[in-house]
C-alpha cells in the first residue's frame, strides 16, 4: 500500500490491521505528534545493513580495478598535504611580506633529498607578486618600449650592494626604476628596505617575487621560481635590463635561472662587478635604451706600429691589458706592424695572451690580429691611407666601432669605462637618437689635443655653456658646480691618437675614399694640405668628410686637479714625446750612401748648446701636463643639478678652425663646402645639383659615374672635350685672313724665291709659326693640316685679280675645316659669309 493509502486509510480491514500491530493504537494520525519516534524494526535494520555492504563492496573493487600496476608505483616524494598555513588568500592590501613566516613547516616526505634543509618540491605560488605587478603596469609596462629597468637579488647581502645604486638611478628620473627580490630569505620587505637604509626619497618600486615556502624550497624548485618571476614581470613590465650582483655573491640557481630566462625573453642582464657601488655607479646615469645595448656593442682596436717603435708601442699594450673591463667582453685587438719588426716587439707579441686566461678553465678564444707588412719603402699618402682605413671594417654598423691607438698614447686603467659611458650615452640613449647633434656624430675622442689641426697655434678648450634655468625656478643657481667648471665639447676635427669612431661612419669614410682616390688628379686643382704633417694622411682625408656632411667629435674636458698646484690635468689618454715618431709617409731621412757633413770643431769650455724647444716641431713638449686617470669617472661627470649629461644645448660647439658655432651655422657651412666640394673635385658640372644623401655613402659628393645623369647631361669620363676646337679653328683662320690681306697690300702680287717659293706662302707660314708660339698642341695639329693644304693651291699669278684668288683661298682653309669638323659646318660656312661681307670696299 502507498504512503498515502496509509495515511488516509478509509477501510476497515485496514485500521484493523495496524490494530493488531500495534496495541494502544487506533490509527496512524496520532504518530505525528511531539512524541519520540518508534525504533526500526529488525527487518529494516537488515535491509540497511545490506544496502551498505553493497555500496562498500562496490566501492572495494573500484578501487582495487584501478590501482597502479607494480611497474608503475605511486610517487612518494611530493606529499599530501592539507591547507598549510602559506595557503592563505592573498591580502587585500598591499604587503611585501610572506603571509606567514616559519612558524610551520611544510609536510617532509619520507625519503628527504641529499640537502637536509632545503627539500620541497611542491606547486609554485606567488602571493604578493600580483599586486605590485599591478601597480607596475601603469607605467607603460604592457609596451615593449619604455622606461623600465629591474634590479634582482637572491640574498640579502647582493640586495645590499646594489640597492644605492638602483636609488641613485631612480633620483636621475631618466628610467623607472623596480626592485625583486627572488631568494629563500623570509625578511618582510619593509624591513630590508630599514636595513639598508632606504627612505622615502628612493623612489623604486619593490616586488617581492619569493615563492611559498621559500626557506625549505630545493634549488630545483627556486630555480623554476626565478624563471617563472622572471616571466611575470615580463608581461606585466617588459624590463629593458635586469641589473644583477657578482655571480660570486648569488645563489648559483639565481645565476643559473636569471641568464636562461634573459637570454630567452632577449634582453640583457648586467652583473654588476664586485666594487660596482665605488667604481661603477656611473651606470646609475644611462637611461634604459643605453642599457639595452650593454652586451651588443663591439669594439675592434686598431693600431699601427711604425718602424723601430718597439719602446712606445710595448707601453701602450701594457695600459690596454692593465685596464679594468669590469666583466665586460674585451675588444678585438689589431696591431698592423712594420716590415722589420723589433726583437723586443716580437718577443712581448709571442707571449702575449689576449684577452687573459679565464680562472675558470674555460677554452681561450685568442682576439689578436697582426698584420705584417711586406715591402720596405715607405708608402706614399694614398696607400698610406688606404692601408690604414681598409684594416677595419665592420659587419654590424650600428653596434661594431673602432678605436684608432697611436703608439706614443698610454691608457689609463679606467679608459673602458669612460669609453663605455660615453657610447652608451652619446650613441645608444633615446636623446642621442633623437637629436641632430648627437646624429652626426663621428666619434668620441679619448684625448684632449693641446695644438690644432695645422700645428699652428695653441689649442685652448672653449668655456662651457650656461646652466640652463628650469621654469618653475628660473633665479635658481647651482652650488655644486660654477658655470667656469670645463665641459665636454663638440669639434669639427678628427683626431688620430685616442679617438673611438663609430661603425656607420667608418663605412661611409670606406665610400668616400674610394671615390676620392678614383677621381682624376689632372682636373683637380692643387690640394691645399690643412692638417700637418705630424698627423698620418688619412686624417685629411676625414676631415673633408666631416665638413661635407657637418659631422663632429666628441672631445673630453675634465677639471685641472684641486689638490696639486700645478695645472696637472687628468687624462684617460696621455701622450708621449720622448719617443715621439711622425707618420712614415712623412718621415723622410737622408739616404745613408751621402756625404757625411764635416764634424765641426767643438771648445769645451765656451760652448753651452743653447736650444730653443720651439724650433723642434716633430717633437712638441705642451705647456699642461695630464696624468692618467686612476680616480672613480665619476667624480668627473657634470653634476646632476647644474646640467644635464646629454643636453645638446649645453655642449659648445667648434668649427674645424676651432671657432664657435651653433647648430644652423654649422648646417649652412656644410652645404657651402659640400657644394665646393662638388664642382673642384667631384666633377659635377652643376652648382645648384643637390643630390639625395644615402646611409653609408658618400656618392653625392662626386659626379664621375658615367651612368650618372645630371640635369639633362650626360657625364663621361672618357669623353673628349670638343669645345676648344671651334675656338682655335676660328683664330687661326683669322690670322690666315690677315697674313693675306698683308700679302696683297703690299706688291698685289706674288714674287717667287730661288726656292719655288711665293711671298703668300712665307706671310702664311709667317702666321701660322706665331701660332705655334701661343697655341697647344691641338693648334699646332691644325696648322700642320693647313700647310699640307697650301701645298695643293696654284700661287696667283700676275693677272689674277686680287678678289678672285682670295675667294680661293678662303674656299680651300673653309674645306679644310668642314673636313676636320663635319659637325660644325654650318656654323663655319655662315662664319665665312659674314666675313666675306666684312671685306673693304677698296679690295
Amino acid at each position: 500500500m502507498s504512503l498515502l493509502g496509509r495515511i488516509f486509510a478509509d477501510d476497515e480491514e485496514l485500521g484493523k490491521k495496524d490494530d493488531d500491530r500495534k496495541p494502544g493504537t487506533r490509527s496512524f494520525m496520532p504518530q505525528w505528534s511531539a512524541r519520540k519516534p518508534t525504533s526500526p524494526t529488525p527487518w529494516q535494520r537488515r535491509k540497511r545493513t545490506v544496502l551498505y555492504g553493497l555500496i562498500a563492496c562496490i566501492t572495494l573493487y573500484l578501487f582495487f580495478k584501478n590501482m597502479p600496476a607494480p611497474d608503475h608505483p605511486p610517487l612518494t616524494h611530493r606529499p599530501q598535504y592539507g591547507r598549510g598555513p602559506r595557503d592563505a588568500p592573498p591580502p587585500t592590501h598591499r604587503s611585501n611580506a610572506i603571509p606567514v613566516h616559519a612558524s610551520q613547516k611544510p609536510p617532509r616526505p619520507e625519503k628527504p633529498s641529499e640537502a637536509e634543509k632545503h627539500y620541497y618540491d611542491g606547486p609554485i605560488k606567488f602571493y604578493n607578486l600580483a599586486v605590485s605587478l599591478r601597480a607596475a603596469s601603469s607605467l607603460w609596462g604592457y609596451m615593449e618600449d619604455n622606461r623600465n629597468v629591474l634590479f634582482a637579488a637572491s640574498n640579502l647581502k647582493s640586495a645590499s650592494e646594489i640597492i644605492p645604486i638602483a636609488c641613485e638611478m631612480a633620483n636621475w628620473e631618466r628610467n623607472d626604476v623596480h626592485f625583486a627580490f627572488m631568494g629563500r630569505d623570509d625578511m618582510d620587505v619593509d624591513e630590508i628596505k630599514v636595513l639598508n637604509g632606504v627612505d622615502d626619497q628612493c623612489n623604486v618600486n619593490w616586488h617581492d617575487a619569493r615563492p611559498d615556502f621559500s626557506p625549505w624550497s630545493s634549488d630545483f624548485r627556486m630555480e623554476v621560481s626565478v624563471s617563472a618571476a622572471l616571466g611575470h614581470m615580463k608581461k606585466f613590465m617588459h624590463p629593458q635590463a635586469v641589473i644583477t650582483d657578482d655571480r660570486s655573491r648569488e645563489d648559483a640557481f639565481f645565476t643559473t635561472a636569471m641568464r636562461a630566462k634573459t637570454f630567452e625573453l632577449g634582453k640583457p642582464v648586467i652583473e654588476l662587478p664586485i666594487d660596482a657601488s665605488e667604481s661603477l655607479m656611473w651606470i646609475a646615469r644611462l637611461d634604459s635604451s643605453s642599457l639595452a645595448a650593454w652586451h651588443t656593442t663591439y669594439v675592434d682596436i686598431l693600431i699601427h706600429a711604425p718602424p723601430h717603435s718597439s719602446g712606445s708601442l710595448l707601453r701602450l699594450l701594457k695600459s690596454i691589458e692593465a685596464a679594468d673591463y669590469f666583466g665586460h667582453r674585451r675588444p678585438h685587438l689589431t696591431i698592423e706592424l712594420p716590415a722589420d719588426i723589433d726583437p723586443p716587439t716580437w718577443a712581448f707579441l709571442k707571449e702575449l695572451k689576449w684577452p687573459p686566461l679565464d680562472w675558470s678553465g674555460a677554452p681561450h678564444q685568442s682576439q689578436v690580429t697582426l698584420r705584417h707588412r711586406v715591402p720596405r719603402q715607405a708608402d706614399s699618402e694614398e696607400q698610406a691611407s688606404i692601408r690604414h682605413v681598409e684594416s677595419f671594417y665592420p659587419a654590424r654598423p650600428a653596434d661594431s666601432h673602432v678605436l684608432t691607438l697611436s703608439p706614443q698614447v698610454e691608457l689609463s686603467p679606467l679608459y673602458f669605462h669612460f669609453l663605455m659611458y660615453q657610447l652608451l650615452e652619446y650613441r645608444y640613449s633615446s636623446y642621442a637618437q633623437e637629436t641632430p647633434p648627437f646624429q652626426n656624430l663621428m666619434g668620441v675622442s679619448l684625448e684632449l689635443p693641446y695644438m690644432h689641426l695645422n700645428d699652428s697655434t695653441m689649442f685652448s678648450p672653449p668655456p662651457p655653456s650656461p646652466p640652463r634655468k628650469t621654469v618653475e625656478d628660473p633665479d635658481e643657481e647651482s652650488t655644486e658646480e660654477s658655470a667656469e667648471d670645463p665641459t665636454s665639447f663638440l669639434w669639427q676635427a678628427p683626431n688620430s691618437n685616442a679617438a673611438l669612431y663609430f661603425g656607420d661612419k667608418w663605412i661611409e669614410f670606406h665610400s668616400f675614399l674610394t671615390s676620392r682616390l678614383a677621381s682624376d688628379p689632372s682636373k683637380q686643382p692643387g690640394r691645399r694640405k690643412e692638417i700637418s704633417e705630424l698627423y698620418p694622411a688619412w686624417l685629411e682625408y676625414l676631415q673633408e668628410l666631416m665638413r661635407a656632411r657637418g659631422y663632429t667629435m666628441l672631445y673630453p674636458n675634465f677639471p685641472t686637479s684641486s689638490s696639486s698646484s700645478s695645472s696637472d690635468r687628468p687624462a684617460i689618454a696621455t701622450l708621449h714625446y720622448e719617443l715621439f715618431r711622425p707618420p712614415e709617409e712623412y718621415d723622410s731621412k737622408p739616404s745613408s750612401s751621402a756625404a757625411h757633413p764635416p764634424i765641426p770643431t767643438l771648445n769645451p769650455e765656451t760652448e753651452t748648446f743653447p736650444t730653443d724647444p720651439s724650433t723642434h716641431p716633430l717633437h712638441p713638449k705642451p705647456d699642461r701636463e695630464s696624468t692618467p686617470l686612476t680616480t672613480n669617472l665619476l667624480s668627473l661627470l657634470p653634476s646632476a643639478r647644474s646640467r644635464s649629461t646629454t643636453a645638446a644645448a649645453d655642449l659648445p660647439l667648434l668649427s674645424h678652425e676651432g671657432n664657435a658655432l651653433s647648430p644652423n651655422h654649422l648646417d649652412k657651412s656644410a652645404r657651402l663646402f659640400a657644394s665646393d666640394f662638388r664642382l673642384r673635385i667631384g666633377r659635377c658640372r652643376d652648382p645648384d645639383y643637390e643630390p639625395p644623401v644615402k646611409a653609408m655613402k658618400a656618392d653625392d659628393l662626386f659626379c664621375d659615374n658615367p651612368n650618372d645623369i645630371r640635369e639633362g647631361f650626360t657625364i663621361n669620363a672618357a669623353a673628349p672635350p670638343p669645345p676648344p676646337a671651334i675656338k682655335d679653328d676660328s683664330e687661326i683662320r683669322q690670322s690666315e685672313f690677315e697674313a693675306h690681306l698683308n700679302r696683297q697690300q703690299g706688291g698685289g702680287g706674288a714674287n717667287v724665291n730661288s726656292k719655288g717659293e711665293s711671298a703668300a706662302e712665307k706671310a702664311e707660314g709667317g702666321a701660322v709659326s706665331e701660332l705655334k708660339k701661343t697655341e697647344d698642341g691641338d693648334a699646332a695639329a691644325e696648322s700642320t693640316k693647313i700647310d699640307e693644304g697650301k701645298k695643293k693651291e696654284t700661287p696667283p699669278s700676275k693677272n689674277t685679280k686680287p678678289d678672285e684668288g682670295k675667294k680661293d683661298i678662303e674656299k680651300q682653309k673653309t674645306t679644310n675645316a668642314n673636313d676636320k669638323n663635319p659637325e660644325d659646318e654650318k656654323k663655319k660656312k655662315k662664319k665665312a659669309e659674314e666675313e666675306e661681307e666684312e671685306k673693304p670696299r677698296g679690295w
